[in-house]
């Protein structure tokens, strides 16, 4: 699963409802919260995040604020 998948899942959120607002199709949205190879756009950050009313910075904070620069020397 996902950091995505993660964290709507403890959020609780229903992902067929996230689909309907934001345009996202539930198949799409199953690769986002499921495949770790499956590569989140900016545009469908945002969305997802104006549908479960959270600020989109939150949002990309929560799911990608582990991501360090690798260590250089």
């Amino acid at each position: 699963m996902t950091e995505l998948g993660l964290y709507l899942t403890k959020k609780s959120v229903n992902k067929a409802e996230i689909a309907r607002r934001t345009g996202i199709s539930k198949a799409r949205l199953t690769q986002l919260t499921n495949n770790t190879s499956t590569k989140l756009t900016a545009e469908e950050l945002w969305k997802i995040a104006l549908a479960i009313d959270i600020a989109p910075g939150s949002l990309l904070n929560e799911i990608c604020g582990h991501i360090q620069l690798p260590q250089i020397g």
